[in-house]
């Protein structure tokens, strides 16, 4: 979380209601420019209700997330993205397997230009055919918010087991893979990748060690997925481990890579893939340096490097501090 201090009049708000509030906080949460995501309720008609009287249906109000951000590091269009990515917005009952008022999705927007940005990202999302149904998510204006109880606030950090059984079962993810990053999707990635980037991060391959663009590349800059532009790693973390792919201890933020595993040929390993285009990138292991001891084996063919003489011209402005010594 970044200080706000003496910087609050540049953040805003951004308040979006996905159902439960818990599984909405992952997806925003340790994003550059988010400053706080915190759950609760709004759209109701009554004061400081309880999650008891929320869930019963009676008070009118919807559980939330309200997200303090700063627009310069991380647009609301970016929030958008995501917030359309986590829901069912076709879905007028609630969402997956939670049914009810108070678990309907809504875009509560905090001033004129989320409000016309919210609109034509829902008319984009409707143009674009992606759901078989036309889009239902409100948007309306923001109201008072009401912060949930505490053991609702960062509840997969104090209940992870609880919570990943939950959203296992909830039916969210798997929702989420049928109509994200689809076989469509992917075939129209065929276009602007080569065959390389594509063999590696559509079908999973591997590129040869000691060919490939950047297993012993040492200029100062990050490394983006290079279908989405998402930030993967930094070269202040990249290694010589000797493999003939470019290795890394860390990624620039943890939750922006997706780990999973891999038993293909013969070998049980973690697969890395990146959070939002779901790119294969390559795969983890446990022989690095100190003090993670991980290795981010990587492929370079799943890599776009940009300089750090480049960053803020190319919108990785807020990545500049990485390199402040």
């Amino acid at each position: 979380m970044k200080d706000d201090h003496n910087q609050g009049e540049t953040y805003q708000l951004a308040t979006f209601a996905g159902g439960c509030f818990w599984c909405m906080v992952t997806p925003f949460e340790e994003l550059p420019g988010i400053i706080s995501v915190q759950s609760g309720y709004m759209g109701g008609h009554t004061v400081n209700p309880t999650y008891k009287e929320v869930c019963s249906e009676t008070t009118g109000h919807a559980e939330v997330i309200q997200i303090k951000f700063d627009p310069e590091v991380f647009p609301y269009k970016k929030l958008l993205d995501i917030y359309w990515m986590q829901i069912d917005p076709t879905d007028t009952g609630g969402q997956f397997h939670d049914r009810g008022s108070s678990y309907r999705t809504t875009i509560f927007t905090h001033n004129e230009e989320q409000q016309e940005l919210a609109e034509k990202s829902k008319q984009e999302l409707n143009e674009s055919k992606r759901f078989d149904k036309p889009i239902y998510t409100p948007i309306v204006p923001a109201t008072i918010f009401f912060p949930a109880e505490d053991y609702h606030q960062d509840y997969h950090h104090k209940n992870p087991l609880r919570y990943k059984m939950y959203r296992k079962g909830s039916g969210r993810d798997n929702f989420i893979e049928s109509h994200w990053n689809t076989k469509l999707d992917r075939e129209s990635r065929r276009h602007t990748l080569t065959p390389i980037q594509f063999e590696v991060t559509q079908n999973n391959g591997t590129e040869p060690p000691f060919r490939n663009e950047y297993w012993d590349f040492n200029g100062e800059g990050i490394y983006v997925d290079i279908v989405s532009g998402e930030p993967l790693f930094s070269s202040l973390d990249k290694f010589d481990s000797n493999c003939g792919w470019p290795s890394f201890t860390k990624p620039i933020i943890p939750s922006q890579v997706k780990e999973k595993q891999d038993i293909s040929h013969m070998m049980i390993r973690t697969e890395v893939r990146s959070r939002e285009a779901d790119s294969h990138l390559g795969h983890v292991f446990t022989d690095g340096p100190g003090p993670t001891k991980l290795r981010y084996c990587i492929n370079s063919a799943s890599l776009r490097f940009i300089p750090k003489a480049e960053l803020k011209e190319a919108g990785y402005s807020q990545y500049l501090k990485l390199f402040e010594k």
